[in-house]
């Protein structure tokens, strides 16, 4: 069967990078990280019941009468969805997940689709099939696919908008793909220096028209996403973007400093794996003079991330399908030595040994699996004017509570985080349920609590997922909790 199976039919490699989203869809629930829920998802979720969770908006009690400095664009489309779906019927948190990660899923096949079209055009079918299959089967892309994170649901657009430019420089091309780079900055502010990248290069290489049409298309969507709708919201166009500005200017400076400036490099090259990265880093700067259009822009891309002293390693994922294609493109010239073929082959069949396994784990992955738990426990659980309490001395930190899949989002809970804390925290506040978050002297913690309510028993044991166990033994920083549910009567 495998050898009937045509490894170099453009519909083989959708189809299985279809079914493996499908599969990632279905089985890797939960979210990856703070922003991908708690920025996209809790806001878009209680917008959609009538509440505002982060307290974005300037009408709703709590807001501190400034912008924030989050783009509406992604998050609104996220409202729309929930809001379709809740107008159906659907309303149960995990059957709307498993929806927006199918739809997520679906989306994400723009990535396979134009780093092929991409590849295709410039280094021909055998190159397109190359990248064809690791933007399919990447590790760690079926998981990624799946997550409300706008470092990955902006890369459709910047592929799409690339792909447009290279097929013909015309002015309605340059128009296009200014326009979908327009939306791609929308998604993720930090996207500008891409999309300045590219109006630099034609710029320079005097192709002054397509230059004019594409910087237009850019502002177009830009202004209508940013400028209109801030102007709707706030009276004041740009608001969230000015705010989102000032505040890295004045804050996002000290948020997660690192000083390592290879980290984005290293980052990018460690995405496919060791040796086959290290080549496609070799290849990524061996492609510069000849692909200049695109090495330009993810230059520049990776360089602001470098220098600017708040550093995250999903920073620089909006480019990683271009720099794979570069370094592709890149490395096709020293081949031609012997030594450089043998090195090469031995990469190649050394990442698809490592990546397999890999990404048959990531795609199987429930991450935050315990908090997710834990909150849908209380799915249609009446506690009108109850409280619970989060009991987190046994961790390093206390967790945010992902209250979306409660479906309450005026669930009143009360967090205990440091031991000097009395066991109730307010003196005359009364509990329904306790959550217990972390092992570490669980059965000491347990038993001081049963001093204060004797019928406490427990009602729901929430075990982290492997991934969230590997993730704290890698980092402790990593607060994946085991939490144990308590009722108090």
């Amino acid at each position: 069967m495998i050898k009937r199976f045509d490894f170099t039919s453009y519909k083989n490699i959708l189809f299985a990078a279809l079914i493996l989203r499908i599969i990632a869809a279905f089985f890797s629930q939960g979210y990856g990280m703070h922003d991908d829920h708690f920025l996209i998802i809790e806001a878009a979720g209680s917008w959609v019941d009538g509440f505002d969770y982060n307290h974005w908006l300037p009408w709703s009690e709590g807001n501190r009468g400034a912008p924030e400095g989050h783009s509406f664009t992604y998050v609104g489309l996220n409202f729309i969805l929930i809001s379709i779906l809740k107008t159906i019927g659907i309303a149960d948190p995990k059957i709307l997940m498993l929806m927006n990660r199918l739809v997520h899923a679906l989306f994400s096949l723009l990535i396979v689709h134009f780093s092929y079209k991409i590849a295709n055009r410039l280094g021909g079918k055998k190159i397109a099939v190359q990248v064809g299959w690791v933007m399919a089967l990447l590790w760690v892309l079926p998981f990624l696919s799946v997550r409300n994170l706008v470092e990955i649901t902006c890369i459709p657009f910047i592929l799409w908008g690339v792909w447009v430019l290279l097929k013909d420089e015309k002015w309605q091309n340059a128009l296009y793909a200014g326009l979908l780079l327009g939306l791609a900055v929308s998604f993720r502010y930090q996207v500008g220096v891409f999309a300045l990248g590219i109006a630099i290069v034609l710029f320079f290489q005097k192709k002054y028209k397509p230059f004019i049409w594409y910087s237009i298309g850019v502002l177009i969507v830009f202004g209508l996403t940013q400028g209109l709708v801030d102007y709707i919201i706030w009276g004041t166009p740009f608001a969230e973007f000015l705010g989102y500005t000032l505040y890295n200017m004045n804050e996002g400076t000290a948020y997660i400093p690192n000083n390592n400036y290879a980290m984005y490099f290293l980052v990018l090259m460690g995405l496919f794996l060791i040796p086959l990265g290290l080549l496609i880093g070799i290849g990524y700067f061996n492609s510069a003079k000849k692909y200049a259009i695109i090495f330009v822009p993810v230059l520049l891309f990776i360089l602001f991330h470098t220098f600017y002293p708040s550093k995250q390693e999903r920073f620089v994922l909006p480019v990683f399908p271009l720099f794979f294609i570069l370094g592709i493109l890149g490395i096709q010239p020293l081949l031609e030595k012997a030594n450089w073929q043998k090195f090469w082959r031995f990469s190649w069949r050394t990442f698809w040994v490592l990546n397999i396994p890999i990404l048959l784990f990531a795609t199987f992955t429930y991450s935050k699996k315990s908090r997710v738990e834990s909150m849908y426990y209380f799915y249609d659980v009446d506690l009108e004017g109850k409280s619970i309490l989060q009991e987190a001395t046994g961790e390093t930190g206390v967790s945010m509570l992902p209250r979306f899949y409660s479906g309450n989002w005026y669930l009143n809970a009360v967090a205990r985080g440091d031991e000097s804390q009395s066991l109730k925290v307010y003196e005359n506040k009364e509990y329904a349920y306790i959550l217990f978050c972390g092992e570490q002297d669980l059965s000491a913690r347990i038993d001081a609590y049963k001093t204060l309510y004797p019928a406490l028993h427990l009602v729901k044991v929430c075990e982290p997922s492997a991934i969230d166990r590997l993730l704290r033994w890698l980092n402790p920083r990593n607060t994946n909790e085991y939490i144990e549910i308590w009722k108090i009567s």
